[in-house]
């Protein structure tokens, strides 16, 4: 007979491994992975050790506890709130009040004075995280559900926060999750992570994703960062920048930030010195909160370690691997760190073949919209909103047992504790949060609707309020007075058929380009500049470069509002345009999108702000100073260069040289020529890296001299909706003319027909782009028997296009 070898009850951190998960939890086995095969491609982990699963049994064993809270657990049912709150509060009570063995009380700190030793300190400072051993299992996120304590120091402290961790197994929320899965509560073990404290404090943290976590966008990385300790971006308590990196350009080594935006970061976690208290609160300097909380090298260094993470376990698990990481900044040295790293649990197991597409089908929508703020998830919820303050109804306000299924829950923030009452509710606003705060996490997780960070919703919001929280329109969620009426949609990829013609999309909103590229698509055949002027930029470019010359100081304090953050007007407007085409460039890359320069007629440009300083009054805008015309005129050149200054970023600073250009409005050869130069002169030359340029066919003219056209671009897109307004010789904006607008009629089909036979001598490509292909089958028709190269329609005609499409293209080829 052998005697066993005693099992540890402490394993430093760089012992361990993925395999270790059964006896130090998901973190702990991670951690030590990373340390041990990440350490050396040049990713920084914080050292330090895991109280394992052994001690965690050790300790309930010592203290009589199993039996215990078996027979609290026995018959409980975890949907009866008030009931799951007793028990976990008894259970809770039981583990915090127990002593630890001797043997397990002696190894923890002589690891600790160890680990101390090793950063030249008597007692170093830590942080102590919770491990479950079901932290990664497929299809389950434990994460998070258990405590952290930060900024502890000294064996006594370490003692009664290892307790405090184990306790936190059976908070509500993880009983709750635990039942509603079917996993016996015996069977998730915890384990504690003991490591060195990165002094972001003092710095910088956050969160990352190597994905999108709204749409599952696989290529880019997605970080949320703020000034000090991480906890109050998960809490939610504060409204993290935002940056979005580009993955393919990275890879090319090119800085492919695509896209900023600035949160507004009031408060932040500092430690604290006073006894019983580690860490505080404290406001955020004004200079701090008006600036982004990381430069651009943090945050590419960042953005590749995220990447190199999500190799690593996508190789080791031999398939594709998100991943969900935790890092921070030291305020002291300056250097990145990697605190957790854990796979994503929710987009990684989506299995679903189908496209989901709630639409909005009211009008009239801006006089029912009483609150904005960030859209989690892409569905819609109605219901009565239910306004909480805190879970025990303190100040008088509602508590969780007035909250009934189907209501719409209204508070400030979440925590792990409010999961019980979030799976009842049909959606969920927070006034505070951002994308990765816990609300957002649990919402999507159990699939429902929600909107964060928007501010003042609990004054705004009355209990029994009939609502409607819309996040199926972009990145912005809305909340609408009353029932709002909409749709669902679901198409399986199957119905869509394939097609002999490239169909492409016509592209408006950057912030749905990651939902609608999973459309089965041939790339963007219109991606308009205009939505991102109006929607992104919000001010006339002439009123950016030229407002504090106007004597308007209202204009100038609202220009200064919004390029806050920004070190020129200039910049803001480049940036702004170049993030807002790369979003779309790169949620279709490596696919063309072609991106239409702005073709704002003199009317739309006078109400961007400040543009009533700068446009003409015209009669008829539709045919006078737009497109090609504006470009080279002197009064509008300087605001045209910061569009080709933003093109040229989005194809040399982000790597995605997907984009091609096109011109729209171009009335002669001889305006082309002038443009083309100008482009040149601010780094779009034709040719150049494989830049393309093609020019909109919606004149009479480009179609009438189209040979002279064709030696200076690379195709046409056909403007079906300006040619049968010039072609028919009347205003598409006029309703006394409009039964004689129809893009059938034998004289624009005759124009189209006249072109495509042009460009079949000169070898030069044509498509189109409008509505006519998918309204009209028997126009469809007409451009597959011409030989069109692609048709470019509206996201929600793709499969009826491609529809249409399939059965031309078969008749053609009956017919032949």
């Amino acid at each position: 007979m052998t005697n066993k070898q005693p099992k540890p009850y402490v394993i430093f951190l760089d012992k361990l491994s993925i395999d270790d998960l059964p006896k130090v939890g998901g973190k702990n086995a991670s951690l030590g992975e990373m340390i041990r095969n990440l350490e050396r491609q040049g990713i920084q982990v914080p050292n330090g050790f895991a109280v394992t699963v052994e001690a965690f049994d050790t300790f309930l064993e010592e203290n009589q506890l199993k039996d215990r809270i078996q027979a609290i657990l026995t018959d409980l049912d975890a949907e009866d709130i008030i009931s799951l709150r007793k028990a976990g509060s008894q259970i809770r009570k039981l583990i915090s009040n127990g002593k630890f063995p001797v043997s397990v009380e002696k190894e923890i700190l002589n690891s600790y004075y160890e680990l101390s030793e090793a950063y030249e300190q008597e007692a170093t400072d830590i942080a102590v995280r919770s491990s479950a051993t079901a932290e990664d299992l497929p299809g389950a996120s434990f994460a998070g559900q258990q405590s952290t304590y930060l900024n502890i120091r000294g064996g006594e402290m370490l003692l009664t926060a290892i307790r405090s961790c184990f306790a936190s197994l059976y908070t509500d929320r993880a009983i709750s999750y635990r039942a509603s899965r079917g996993f016996d509560h015996f069977s998730v073990k915890l384990s504690v992570c003991v490591q060195k404290m990165v002094r972001s404090d003092l710095a910088t943290s956050g969160v990352a994703f190597s994905l999108d976590t709204e749409s599952g966008f696989k290529d880019v990385v997605l970080i949320n960062a703020a000034y000090g300790l991480g906890e109050l971006i998960v809490g939610g308590e504060i409204l993290p920048d935002e940056f979005l990196v580009f993955k393919p350009g990275m890879k090319k080594g090119y800085p492919s930030i695509i896209e900023k935006k600035m949160g507004e970061k009031s408060h932040k976690m500092i430690y604290s010195h006073k006894p019983f208290e580690s860490v505080k609160k404290v406001p955020v300097e004004m200079a701090q909160r008006q600036s982004f909380s990381l430069n651009d090298q943090q945050i590419m260094k960042l953005a590749q370690w995220v990447q190199k993470i999500e190799d690593y376990y996508s190789e080791i698990r031999g398939q594709w691997c998100p991943m969900d990481v935790e890092w921070a900044i030291d305020g002291l040295s300056g250097e990145l760190f990697i605190v957790q790293a854990r796979p994503e649990t929710i987009h990684s197991q989506n299995r679903d073949n189908t496209i989901k597409d709630f639409m909005i089908i009211e009008d009239d929508l801006e006089e029912k919209l009483i609150l904005e703020g960030i859209a989690v998830g892409e569905k819609v919820g109605t219901g009565k909103a239910r306004c909480i303050v805190s879970l025990d109804g303190r100040d008088g306000s509602a508590d969780e047992t007035e909250f009934k299924a189907g209501e719409i829950l209204v508070t400030e923030m979440t925590d792990p504790d409010w999961e019980p009452l979030m799976k009842k509710a049909s959606a969920i606003i927070t006034e505070k949060g951002g994308r990765t705060c816990h609300a957002a996490i649990v919402a999507r997780e159990i699939g429902v609707p929600a909107i964060v960070g928007a501010s003042g919703a609990g004054q705004i919001i009355e209990n029994d309020q009939e609502l409607t929280v819309s996040c199926a329109q972009g990145s912005t969620g809305r909340v609408y007075r009353g029932s709002i009426q909409f749709e669902l949609k679901e198409t399986p990829y199957s119905d869509f058929p394939e097609t002999q013609t490239p169909i492409m999309m016509n592209i408006g909103a950057p912030e749905l380009a990651f939902q609608y590229c999973k459309i089965p698509n041939a790339g963007v055949g219109l991606a308009r500049e205009e939505f991102i002027i109006n929607n992104h930029i919000k001010v006339h470019p002439l009123a950016l470069l030229n407002h504090h010359e106007l004597n308007d100081t209202e204009l100038s304090e609202k220009i200064a509002e919004i390029i806050r953050g920004y070190p020129s007007e200039a910049s803001f407007f480049i940036d702004k345009l170049a993030q807002g085409v790369a979003r779309i460039a790169a949620a279709f890359y490596p696919k063309r999108v072609i991106t239409r320069l702005s073709d704002f007629k003199s009317n739309e440009y006078h109400n961007l702000l400040g543009g009533n300083y700068f446009e003409p009054h015209e009669e008829n805008p539709m045919m006078g100073w737009r497109g090609a015309s504006r470009y080279y005129a002197p009064d509008f050149r300087k605001a045209f260069e910061l569009e080709c200054k933003a093109l040229k970023k989005v194809r040399d600073e982000f790597g995605l040289d997907n984009l091609t250009v096109m011109i729209p409005f171009c009335r002669t050869p001889g305006e082309l020529k002038k443009v083309l130069a100008i482009m040149e002169e601010n780094g779009l030359k034709r040719g150049e890296r494989n830049l393309e340029i093609y020019l909109m066919a919606e004149i009479p003219s480009n179609i009438i001299l189209a040979e002279e056209f064709m030696p200076m671009i690379d195709g046409f897109s056909i403007g079906s909706n300006d040619l049968t307004q010039l072609v028919l010789g009347l205003d598409r904006d006029s309703s006394l003319v409009a039964h004689l607008y129809d893009e059938r009629n034998e004289a624009v089909k005759a124009m189209i027909r006249t072109l495509l036979k042009k460009v079949r001598v000169h070898k030069t490509k044509v498509g189109i782009c409008g509505q006519a292909p998918s309204d009209f089958p028997e126009f469809s028709k007409f451009l597959v028997e011409e030989g069109i190269d692609t048709i470019s329609v509206t996201p929600d005609s793709m499969l009826k296009t491609l529809k249409i499409i399939a059965q031309a293209e078969a008749q053609t080829r009956v017919q032949v």
